[in-house]
């Protein structure tokens, strides 16, 4: 895949409470684009646990690559998917600053509600360019002109041409894309300058591992690669790259900029930490380690005891 200009790139998120309709602008997102056509993918496209599809809450993050066309170019979208539940902030702020702007996503049924002042937050806390936008318009009781009012006087965000969409039908949702393009803008980077990635989110694949989700803020990535990442302090050597699209695809190389998969053969969700700074091995000796590294605390707790004892290291694995 040959180096896109970084002006053709744009990374951004949604941000939205439960509810207001996030994974379903995604889908309209996704097929508006091109990349699926409605009707022959499933719903949730971006959700892949059963819970998250059960519950209607996005658990884990993704970063999809949309194409989009426009004025003869075309350009590349990265929807870095957020977390949707309050005690996911810390990995919702890894995900947020993987972008540069975020799509604020209120239902004009429901108005502003308290996680959307969080994620708001968050956004403003990152320096992200914030786009309003009113979902479920099409609605009986739906009340755009209010809830307008209601980001501007709670968040103080402009919204005076927040864009007015219903996801669930397509109205308006083209001019969502258009409104990324113009005003989210492109990333920062040096293509030519050592490796530097931030590792924003990880999911776990029986046959090949843990599949890690990173963007490119310097540098490249390629198969073959030996990398380090930094907090861990663990060596690993990069079998795949690859973006998705949104199954994952193969491709040579990630760039600075872009955001896409690696698969390096680790065995452990436990050897990798949400936040942690991927570089070359050796390190450079100048290497300033990306902002904003926490060590994450868990949010749930519960105790699960398997029926018969003789099962508690089945069960100790399944969790894991």
């Amino acid at each position: 895949m040959s180096r896109r200009p970084l002006d053709h790139i744009r990374n951004f998120a949604i941000v939205a409470h439960i509810d207001h309709g996030k994974s379903t602008l995604a889908d309209r997102l996704l097929e508006v684009s091109g990349l699926v056509q409605r009707g022959v993918e499933r719903t949730q496209l971006l959700d892949d646990l059963d819970l998250e599809r059960e519950r209607g809450i996005t658990i884990k993050a993704r970063a999809v690559r949309m194409p989009y066309e426009r004025d003869g170019k075309t350009y590349i979208l990265n929807l870095i998917d957020t977390p949707g539940h309050v005690d996911f902030t810390y990995e919702v702020s890894r995900s947020l600053a993987a972008c540069e702007g975020a799509l604020l996503l209120v239902d004009a049924t429901q108005g502003v509600e308290a996680q959307t002042v969080a994620n708001a937050y968050l956004a403003v806390e990152g320096d992200l360019e914030l786009i309003p936008v009113l979902n479920k318009v099409d609605m009986q009781g739906a009340r755009p002109d209010e809830v307008a009012e209601e980001i501007e006087t709670v968040l103080g965000i402009d919204a005076s041409d927040a864009v007015r969409c219903s996801a669930k039908t397509g109205i308006g949702v083209p001019e969502v894309l258009d409104r990324i393009l113009d005003r989210i803008p492109p990333p920062i980077g040096d293509p030519d300058a050592p490796l530097k990635a931030l590792l924003f989110d990880a999911v776990y694949d029986t046959y090949r591992g843990v599949i890690v989700y990173v963007r490119l803020i310097d540098g490249s990535l390629k198969a073959g690669q030996t990398v380090r990442f930094h907090k861990a302090g663990a060596l690993h050597e990069v079998t795949e790259v690859g973006v998705l699209s949104p199954n994952r695809l193969k491709v040579d190389a990630l760039n600075a900029g872009e955001s896409g998969y690696l698969v390096a053969s680790i065995k452990s969700l436990g050897d990798v930490k949400i936040g942690d700074t991927v570089t070359t091995h050796p390190p450079p000796p100048d290497l300033v380690p990306l902002p904003g590294y926490k060590e994450p605390r868990p949010m749930v707790y519960c105790g699960l005891y398997p029926t018969y004892p003789k099962d508690f290291e089945q069960l100790r694995k399944a969790l894991q």
